[in-house]
């Protein structure tokens, strides 16, 4: 019998939860006259971070969709929406609570920071409008499908029209989420697009997973595809705005990041997938089933959360680039370390907001 389960999800969110550590450190220690995009070490280094955010949003898409479906065959699709919303708001309240003063709030010194939304704000809200807009296509996969595509195409191409967008007569804690003027660090979108994405990839496999040749006729979509955004997404916007003359295409065709990252992201699932059966490691699969372990810890050590005193604040940026290299790799064991055999506080918590809502659905009903 051939298993459903995907490792190379488990493999891709491992590297992208690693990348994301390196980057974050050496992005706040380094010494700033390092930043030098005529040093060719630091443009890789820097290009190849930019594909880190993307990366992790398209596969948290996948992978939550993928399971999503998966419930459904087992007739178990409630429950795993219900799970999704409570995941979904789990984290929204720990990406509120890692950026929370205590000891300055204690101090009597308050301010609107803590509402600033990082990553896992965006990934908890874009879980719930998985959720949504799999409910409002009556659990039909192949309207799911569609749409979800059609809203992550739509995300990307109309992002000129809200690049800059900030509407100051919502609440600070709502604009929050679709500008970043009060420092928001990502927005709702163009982010929900690479989630939208990626529950449309994890449609494909769904649906396809046991088809013979699936595996390579994939691994070859996603090469070619991925090279041909990267190359071409751009020309051929432009093709689009000339053909039908709508200046959109030019305008989004001018700033075209999210295809060309899209298609890193793409090139990174073939070459990940390929390797599938060469690096389903032990350690490996483990990094990526403990990426919020992870996230979370790395955010207290580099940051400060809750004491307001981490690396940023001893070191500041004054890291050569060999201490910078060596640091983070420290850091990324020490970090793995403290999640593997340590922490237990984010399945505690989790398990205390089940509990919590299921007590309050039994007195509802």
């Amino acid at each position: 019998m051939r298993t459903s389960r995907l490792y190379f999800i488990d493999i891709v969110r491992a590297f992208a939860i690693l990348m994301m550590l390196q980057g974050h450190f050496i992005d706040t220690l380094i010494d700033p006259v390092y930043r030098d995009t005529n040093f060719t070490s630091y443009r890789i280094w820097s290009y190849f971070r930019g594909i880190t955010a993307p990366t992790f949003f398209t596969i948290s898409g996948l992978i939550f969709t993928y399971l999503l479906l998966r419930a459904k065959d087992k007739g178990e699709e409630k429950k795993r929406m219900r799970k999704g919303i409570t995941r979904g708001l789990f984290l929204i309240g720990v990406g509120y609570l890692l950026r929370i003063p205590f000891l300055a709030w204690l101090t009597g010194h308050f301010n609107y920071y803590f509402l600033v939304i990082d990553v896992l704000q965006i990934i908890g809200l874009s879980l719930i409008l998985i959720i949504s807009i799999y409910f409002f296509t009556f659990k039909k996969t192949y309207l799911f499908s569609f749409l979800t595509l059609i809203c992550g195409l739509s995300i990307f191409v109309c992002e000129p029209l809200y690049r800059g967008i900030s509407i100051d007569s919502l609440p600070i804690f709502l604009n929050n989420y679709i500008s970043k003027a009060n420092g928001s660090v990502f927005t709702i979108i163009p982010w929900f697009g690479f989630v939208s994405f990626g529950a449309f990839i994890a449609t494909i496999f769904y649906k396809n997973l046991h088809k013979k040749y699936f595996k390579l006729i994939i691994i070859t979509v996603f090469t070619v595809l991925g090279f041909s955004l990267i190359e071409y997404s751009s020309l051929f916007l432009v093709y689009l705005s000339k053909t039908f003359n709508i200046q959109l295409f030019m305008d989004s065709a001018n700033y075209n990041y999210l295809f060309t990252r899209l298609g890193n992201v793409l090139l990174y699932f073939a070459f990940f997938y390929a390797l599938e059966n060469y690096l389903k490691i032990p350690i490996i699969l483990k990094i990526g089933q403990k990426t919020l372990s992870i996230y979370v810890i790395h955010f207290i050590i580099i940051y400060g959360s809750f004491t307001g005193f981490g690396l940023k604040h001893i070191f500041g940026k004054s890291l050569n680039p060999i201490e910078a290299i060596f640091g983070a790799a420290l850091f990324l064991v020490v970090v793995c370390f403290i999640s593997f055999y340590y922490a237990k506080t984010n399945t505690f918590l989790y398990v205390q907001l089940r509990k919590f809502i299921d007590k309050r659905k039994l007195k509802n009903s």
